[in-house]
């Protein structure tokens, strides 16, 4: 189970919800374990020229009491053959055919048969979300309403078909129930990160001075693949000038070169870098990758529970302005079912997070099962870039790397 429950419970307690809705593609897969992968994609106008651009809707329903629910279309409604949440709503027809006598199938699908072949009566997913709200008892309940991932128009339509529950949009409290990991979700963030590394090691082995870096992409992609997961990205410096994922710059004999990678396995992102180096680093870029890795040193030594982000990004900055470098953003992120999740490891800028439901600092406190990332680049136009990117797990103690990272020294071609 992705789904940390029982944080979640005890943050619909603190804040006095009696059911989160999730609407968005990400959340619905958090509580549910569901994915479909047209759901981040399909747009209203895809089936109904003429009609808006906003994301076919779904929903997932978690109440303080009682089971959780789901609502999928009905052709996609398989998906959800080994979800841990069994109380499965469909909309709409699945405009099957049933003119011939019906086939054998396994014992598992005969719910989905069943299922598709009922009458339902709903023809939105909204109408089966507010069709599960008061079957449930909850339609004059505190309902925490994730409204990022609603158009206003069905929001303005739930409101309106629930005039005595208080609906509250509660974005950021997923947010914040999302950034302390469960097991399972740390375990796949794991293998997510071992694939990822291999892969891309495997990649870099291959530069050769005149071999385009975009081949290099190919064979991570590939490796990738092989093992079990989706490309995210790979994207590489070029002579100092940023970076890049779409290119097909040729590399030079004296090329050192930023290298970002991750990769997706059953929906939990990895994202790591190094530096690439075509030979020895010169005495000035083996001073400055040695003031990254201080940087990196330091926000590691920073990281644990109950500090603020910002006192391991505070770490980082002074870390390299103690060594003289000053053109660099050294700083962390979340990982999970995002690249990048709450909490972001910066200095504190002063805003906070807030909806309905949580209005909390922006400079969060760091808390035990969170995965971070800290990275620390430096771009320098026409000599070259240079990149450290780990993952750790915050643990009672301080961290834990998520995995084997070797970021000690750069990847030097032919070393």
């Amino acid at each position: 189970m992705l789904f940390n429950r029982a944080r979640a419970i005890d943050h619909m307690r603190e804040y006095g919800l009696d059911v989160l809705v999730a609407t968005s593609p990400v959340n619905i897969t958090y509580f549910t374990d569901y994915y479909c992968w047209i759901d981040p994609l399909f747009k209203e106008y895809m089936m109904v020229p003429g009609a808006s651009a906003n994301l076919a809707q779904a929903y997932a329903v978690f109440p303080l009491e009682g089971e959780p629910a789901l609502v999928v279309n009905p052709l996609f409604a398989v998906n959800a053959e080994e979800l841990w949440v069994k109380d499965l709503h469909i909309f709409g027809s699945a405009g099957l055919d049933d003119s011939l006598p019906a086939g054998e199938m396994p014992q598992a699908l005969h719910r989905f048969r069943d299922l598709l072949s009922a009458s339902h009566g709903n023809a939105t997913a909204t109408d089966a979300l507010l069709s599960i709200l008061n079957q449930r008892g909850l339609t004059g309940a505190r309902i925490g309403l994730e409204m990022e991932g609603l158009p206003p128009e069905t929001h303005d339509l739930i409101r309106r078909a629930l005039p005595e529950a208080s609906l509250r949009n509660c974005a950021d409290l997923i947010r914040m129930v999302r950034m302390v990991k469960s097991e399972e979700e740390i375990r796949l963030l794991t293998r997510s990160a071992e694939i990822n590394e291999q892969a891309a090691m495997e990649a870099l082995a291959m530069a050769r001075a005149g071999r385009p870096v975009s081949e290099l992409a190919e064979h991570y992609r590939a490796e990738a693949a092989r093992m079990g997961a989706d490309f995210d990205h790979f994207a590489f410096g070029v002579r100092g000038l940023g970076m890049t994922t779409e290119t097909n710059y040729e590399l030079a004999e004296d090329d050192v070169l930023y290298v970002d990678y991750g990769c997706i396995y059953q929906y939990c992102f990895s994202d790591s870098g190094t530096t690439l180096a075509m030979r020895e680093l010169s005495a000035e870029l083996s001073e400055r990758f040695a003031a990254l890795r201080a940087c990196m040193d330091a926000g590691g030594e920073a990281m644990r529970p109950g500090v603020k982000a910002s006192t391991v990004a505070t770490a980082m900055v002074e870390a390299l302005h103690d060594r003289g470098i000053t053109a660099s953003f050294p700083h962390g992120h979340g990982v999970g079912l995002e690249v990048r999740d709450y909490p972001i490891v910066v200095p504190d800028n002063g805003l906070r997070i807030k909806d309905d439901c949580v209005d909390l600092p922006s400079d969060l406190i760091l808390e035990e099962d969170m995965v971070l990332n800290l990275e620390a680049p430096l771009f320098m136009p026409g000599v070259g870039s240079l990149h450290i990117e780990q993952s750790y797990v915050v643990t009672p103690e301080g961290n834990r790397p998520l995995t084997a990272q070797q970021r000690r020294r750069p990847v030097v071609i032919g070393h």
